[in-house]
């Protein structure tokens, strides 16, 4: 790329695309339009506003916020000021926000309403390094003079350049691609985060590597609803948009993604496999529900979709399979692309293993979706499916300028521009993950095909060893469970036992129903878990989906619990991963009953 920082990226197309949208948002029943040329003018004044606050090269300024253009805008403007962006998850309790800021040493922290504001209040006294709390609304209601809006930033940014109209460009001009430009916290299945270092030629070359084999121009149209805060969609769906000139649609929420789907119609989506489970499950439901005719149609169809998938790969597509496709096509794989917007042209899948069903039953309705691999600490990508040829169950062959390899134990490693500086203040957990020779030790299972493309098996640390010695990946197994419409939540247990068992939270609302279809009369979701007729049904799915795996990878045993698992009860991370840690201990008097027999 001929970017010499992602600041220099920003401005350069602020210019190059001017009037082209660079952000849609919902404002009422309206999508509006902020223009290149408007997102560059706002960056540059939020530089200017810090640097005139305060903020001097190389500080910490937090970004706390939702999806929203201000979130953007605000990533972009600490970097043009030479300081550090340190993102936040809004879904973060106060404790946790302040051992971020503590870490960090954050000096400034950015935040979107007053009840974001209402975790940081707090800590502004207590913190001894933080001290500004800019409000991206609501700004005016607090009497503190630590706190100021947005509004204020920006008009501190006007009066600044009264004085000093060259310092912006000098100063991106300045940016060295190889400077800190973000430290980004894992969010951890175990102990306290992390702070990722990242240079702005890590997210560069990144940018650079996936345009190779995944298509994306400024004709396309994401739809940005995972959290900014995640390495993922800051990269896939901020950085890359923006670094092409393709427009960014701020989903109004994850529960109107559908809604917002049909109104802006996206061409690219990118997301945790979660959202697809969830699709996958919503259709089957619906076919289920519909009339014999309706199901026998959509069965007939997808047979047809598979049948045409396999000729096409063999060049053996007969006239009359081109014509059942046409009308399969045509009656349902048509309305389901509707659903979606009309134009989507491929999802992105990364931050967790797509279920191989699930990626095969999108494919075979002509909806592709790219499964990447990557970590925090490699600024994403390490791997991406190759469109055209999208080898379900695997993440695709590495990105050109990465090198992977696996050891002899089967973990993944890899190395090049891609791999981050360190851990923040911490240089001990720094050398447990990068060696001597620069290769970063993922703790990711894997093995290549023969196209060379990466299939991962697991995290090494979740492999269970049974109490025989059988060796089993959970996830793979885990991924089977949860295309079942009754399962929204399951991890396994069996490490150091005499047989794999599981922690299931079910999907409450279409287990109730199953069970009234049944026969069986439940009322609250505690009835329902401790029911034994509702285990029967639930020991029912877990067989028919396990059938053909080996007996030993099978769930003898499981318990049910009453309620979902939470990013705010710190059982599973704001990227929606388990924390098997707290689940084992959260639930250990029940998970040791199932194995007291």
């Amino acid at each position: 790329m001929d970017f010499r920082s992602l600041p220099d990226m920003l401005r350069t197309n602020a210019n190059r695309y001017g009037d082209k949208a660079a952000m849609l948002i919902k404002s009422g029943d309206e999508w509006k339009e902020i223009t290149y040329a408007e997102f560059g003018e706002k960056v540059r004044l939020i530089a200017e506003g810090l640097v005139s606050l305060g903020i001097a090269a190389g500080e910490k300024v937090a970004l706390l916020s939702e999806n929203r253009p201000e979130w953007s805008m605000s990533d972009f403007g600490i970097q043009s000021a030479k300081a550090i962006v340190v993102p936040v998850y809004p879904t973060l309790i106060s404790k946790q926000i302040e051992y971020i800021l503590r870490n960090s040493g954050a000096k400034f922290i950015i935040a979107s309403t007053a009840e974001q504001a209402e975790k940081v209040v707090p800590l502004l006294d207590s913190i001894e390094n933080l001290s500004k709390l800019i409000l991206m609304e609501g700004g005016d209601n607090f009497d503190n003079e630590s706190i100021i809006s947005f509004d204020d930033l920006l008009e501190a940014g006007k009066q600044y350049r009264k004085n000093n109209e060259n310092w912006y460009h000098e100063t991106v001009d300045k940016i060295d691609k190889m400077e800190m430009m973000t430290i980004i916290y894992t969010s951890g299945t175990t102990g306290d985060p992390k702070g990722v270092m990242l240079c702005h030629n890590n997210f560069m070359s990144n940018i650079e590597a996936v345009l190779e084999p995944i298509p994306i121009s400024k004709d396309d149209i994401f739809l940005s609803f995972l959290p900014l805060s995640h390495v993922f969609e800051r990269m896939a769906g901020n950085f890359v948009p923006y670094a092409l000139g393709s427009t960014v649609a701020f989903a109004e929420s994850i529960e109107k993604v559908a809604e917002n789907m049909g109104e802006v119609h996206p061409t690219i989506m990118t997301s945790v496999p979660r959202l697809y489970e969830k699709m996958y499950t919503k259709i089957n439901i619906a076919v289920d529900e519909g009339s014999p005719v309706k199901r026998k149609l959509f069965r007939w169809s997808f047979r047809i979709g598979d049948e045409m998938q396999k000729a096409q790969k063999a060049g053996t597509v007969s006239a009359g399979l081109k014509f059942k496709h046409g009308i399969a096509s045509k009656l349902v794989f048509s309305k389901l692309k509707t659903r979606m917007g009309g134009k989507l042209r491929f999802f992105v899948s990364g931050g967790a293993p797509l279920s191989q069903e699930i990626g095969e039953f999108f494919s075979m309705a002509g909806i592709t979706i790219i499964e990447c691999y990557g970590l925090t600490e490699t600024s994403p990508g390490i791997t991406a499916g190759v469109a055209g040829d999208v080898v379900f169950g695997t993440v695709g062959p590495p990105l050109n300028n990465v090198e992977v390899k696996i050891e002899e134990d089967g973990e993944i490693l890899t190395r090049g521009p891609h791999v981050m500086l360190g851990y923040h203040d911490n240089e001990e957990a720094t050398k447990e993950i990068i060696d001597s020779d620069g290769w970063l030790h993922t703790g990711d299972i894997g093995e290549f095909d023969d196209g060379g493309r990466l299939k991962i098996t697991d995290r090494k640390k979740n492999i269970l060893v049974t109490a025989g010695g059988k060796n089993i990946a959970p996830a793979p197994i885990e991924n089977m469970l949860i295309t079942s419409p009754i399962i929204e939540q399951i991890m396994l247990i069996g490490d150091r036992r005499k047989f794999i068992s599981a922690v299931i939270a079910p999907d409450f609302v279409n287990l109730k129903s199953l069970a009234k279809k049944r026969g069986i009369s439940i009322s609250s979701n505690e009835e329902l878990v401790s029911d034994p007729e509702v285990y029967k049904l639930m020991e029912e799915e877990l067989d028919k989906l396990l059938v053909d795996i080996s007996n030993f990878e099978r769930v003898k045993k499981f318990i049910m619990i009453p309620r979902l698992l939470t990013i705010e009860d710190g059982e599973i991370t704001p990227s929606l991963k388990i924390k098997r840690k707290v689940i084992i201990e959260k639930f250990a008097g029940q998970i040791d009953a199932l194995y007291e027999d």
